[in-house]
């Protein structure tokens, strides 16, 4: 069980996850559903799951966390592979979809980001394992758990608002040009579309 200014941070990130989680939940009522196996669709899917597991994840370390007796390294093992494994399964999208070359490696940002927190989890649940009193494990799956839940608010912003919120696309915005609407990509590599623009 974590204790002391852990466990404070650990509240706040349960609260803050299961209250962006049922957010998610209007979000994705809310937004129009598009049938069939169209490639808006497969985008749309990716980015609920990629939402949804990212929220999850910081729910349920910081949950299990606070249990009394429970060693937060087992959540944030169990966590940390099934976050690789979905990363795992978003390359295969993009690699198996028609998407250029150039919209695949504009998704590597993301692919590395959730190598990195759910990487850092695996690592941090199997040393904590070993020795629950470690402190640089814990502080490694702390942040882990934020940049957790940034990566969630971004995926679902994606969702709603159907739309890069990349840094390049948002400059490109800001200096009043439309984004390249094939730089508009899902993690499965679907081309998006420019700001305020949906497929018919």
């Amino acid at each position: 069980m974590v204790t002391g200014a852990f466990r404070d941070l650990f509240a706040a990130a349960g609260a803050t996850a299961g209250t962006l989680t049922g957010l998610l939940f209007v979000a994705v009522s809310v937004v129009p559903r598009r049938d069939g196996i169209s490639s808006l669709h497969v985008i749309q899917q990716v980015r609920a799951a990629a939402a949804l597991l990212a929220f999850s994840n910081a729910l349920a370390v910081s949950l299990f966390g606070l249990v009394p007796g429970v060693n937060v390294g087992y959540p944030a093992l169990v966590m940390g592979i099934s976050g690789l494994l979905f990363t795992a399964a978003g390359v295969r999208s993009v690699l198996a979809s028609r998407s250029t070359r150039r919209q695949q490696l504009q998704q590597l940002w993301l692919v590395n980001l959730l190598l990195l927190i759910f990487g850092t989890e695996f690592a941090g649940g199997i040393v904590l394992i070993a020795d629950r009193h470690l402190l640089g494990p814990m502080q490694a799956i702390s942040y882990a758990m934020v940049g957790s839940l940034f990566v969630g608010i971004a995926r679902s912003w994606e969702l709603v608002g159907d739309r890069d919120t990349g840094i390049t696309a948002s400059i490109s915005v800001l200096l009043g040009r439309a984004p390249d609407p094939g730089g508009t990509a899902g993690l499965d590599g679907t081309p998006g579309h420019r700001a305020g623009q949906r497929e018919p």
